[in-house]
């Protein structure tokens, strides 16, 4: 079992920045194993996909190639990052952290809101 929580929402104004944080724990767990991601879910929305990395950290992958967002994680920490710039209204959905080996194992969110 893998518990996920993430931290580092609030409400920024549009242009703003914010850097979410999500701590892996878990019997057993071996934090590189794991392929880590972020998703959103905006309001009426399906959640998607916005940037994940690999368990070393060497790859990455992005939904959006305009580079407002970096993905990043330190495996001495247990943690993944997501580092959110030039934030849009649109930007605004809860943030989810999702962690995969075998199974996907997701946190509890954590709300963004962006105003203009």
């Amino acid at each position: 079992q893998v518990q996920l929580v993430e931290s580092g929402g609030g409400a920024v104004q549009a242009g703003g920045s914010l850097r979410l944080s999500c701590a892996a724990s878990g019997r057993t767990f071996i934090f590189s194993n794991y392929a880590m991601a972020w998703f959103r879910q905006a309001p009426g929305k399906e959640r998607e996909f916005v940037a994940g990395i690999s368990g070393s950290g060497g790859g990455t992958n992005y939904a959006d190639a305009k580079g407002r967002f970096t993905i990043s994680r330190d495996n001495s920490k247990n943690t993944v990052y997501l580092q959110k710039n030039s934030l849009k209204p649109e930007d605004t959905a809860v943030y989810y952290c999702n962690a995969r080996f075998q199974y996907d194992y997701w946190g509890q969110g954590t709300q963004v809101t962006v105003s203009s």
